[in-house]
């Protein structure tokens, strides 16, 4: 298997962005007076995951890809506790991207445990 030459290459990454998109599509239900909060949080951490995939990708240094893999962990977390607070809330069915957010995660744990194999 050749090496992946940029991040797009990535198959954590192409399921975050996955993530995103699906996690725009869920946000734009949500009832008005949460464009600002809810909406507007939910959205940030989910690009934050993605997009640190993407930024860890091209570190030289393993430590600095871990840092900001983990960031993306971080950012992964915090859209599990939106999709809680969403089904709490009662917006509309999740189960869709808790499950797409568990992907995500387990392929990003896997992917931090061979870096951390090389450290």
């Amino acid at each position: 298997m050749e090496p992946s030459r940029n991040f797009t290459d990535l198959i954590v990454w192409q399921k975050a962005h996955r993530f995103v998109l699906e996690t725009y599509k869920y946000s734009s239900l949500f009832p008005r007076e949460e464009v600002y909060g809810l909406t507007a949080q939910y959205r940030r951490a989910a690009i934050s995951a993605a997009a640190n995939i993407a930024e860890g990708f091209k570190k030289k240094s393993n430590k600095d890809k871990m840092r900001f893999y983990n960031i993306s962990q971080g950012s992964l977390e915090e859209c599990r506790y939106y999709l809680i607070l969403t089904q709490d809330l009662s917006y509309s069915n999740n189960h869709f991207l808790v499950q797409l957010l568990e992907e995500v995660s387990k392929m990003l744990n896997a992917l931090i445990a061979s870096i951390n194999k090389k450290l």
